[in-house]
């Protein structure tokens, strides 16, 4: 973590990675650390709502809807939000957000799927609710480190009782590279959310891919931690 600790990526440069396509994060498959894991986060309940954090477009919201649940996501990218409903083939609408100024909402014609263009710690529960289910992948390990503090925050509060939170992290040697992903260690996850939740590892798996080698690494583990509120 140390040697990542300064390290910010503004606003506008992920915008700009979306604008040049370079979206190495995206995935056209569910995740299978989210199909392995979904049954935790379900707990046999239906119409969950769901929060994705930075969700980009991901192909697990649709997933999930088709499913009976309703998502809600964040991310800064209308190119990413305009290129999720596009893709699958989802008519939706467009609208202002009062309690966030600058801030658009688009929302599926079937008004299963809902997703906020803004900063993410401009998104507060009194903007769309709390949430039963929340799916993390690419959220915590992109906010900047220094913001990990006020991201455990706004994620605790959007938090129902009975919510179930799936976080996918990474670990590798931070040494030769900078982020993102950023490595999120089981002590920052504790640091984070382990006065209110409790933190489980559920599965961890070998991420390392061809395009890792570039980033100057030679292992990365991919891990998948349950988090449930502890009762207050």
């Amino acid at each position: 973590m140390s040697a990542q600790a300064n390290r910010v990526m503004a606003l506008s440069e992920w915008e700009d990675r979306w604008k040049e396509g370079k979206i190495g994060f995206h995935r056209t498959e569910v995740h299978k650390l989210l199909e392995n894991n979904l049954d935790k986060v379900v707990c046999g309940r239906k119409e969950i709502r769901f929060f994705f954090p930075l969700c980009g477009k991901s192909v697990d919201m649709k997933w999930l809807a088709d499913m009976g649940h309703t998502v809600v996501g964040v991310e800064i990218s209308q190119k990413g939000i305009k290129q999720f409903f596009e893709e699958q083939d989802l008519a939706y609408n467009e609208e202002a957000v009062p309690a966030i100024p600058g801030a658009k909402l688009f929302k599926s014609a079937d008004g299963k799927i809902s997703i906020y263009q803004c900063d993410l710690f401009k998104f507060s529960s009194a903007v769309a609710g709390k949430f039963g289910g929340i799916w993390d992948r690419g959220g915590l390990v992109a906010i900047n480190p220094c913001d990990r503090e006020k991201y455990g925050s706004l994620l605790v509060s959007l938090m129902n009782n009975d919510c179930r939170y799936l976080v996918d992290t990474v670990e590798y040697n931070p040494e030769p590279y900078k982020g993102p992903p950023f490595y999120v260690s089981e002590e920052d996850l504790k640091n984070m959310f382990g006065a209110h939740c409790i933190i489980e590892l559920v599965q961890a798996i070998d991420g390392f891919e061809e395009r890792h080698k570039a980033w100057g690494l030679d292992s990365l583990t991919e891990k998948v931690h349950l988090l449930s509120p502890k009762a207050q």
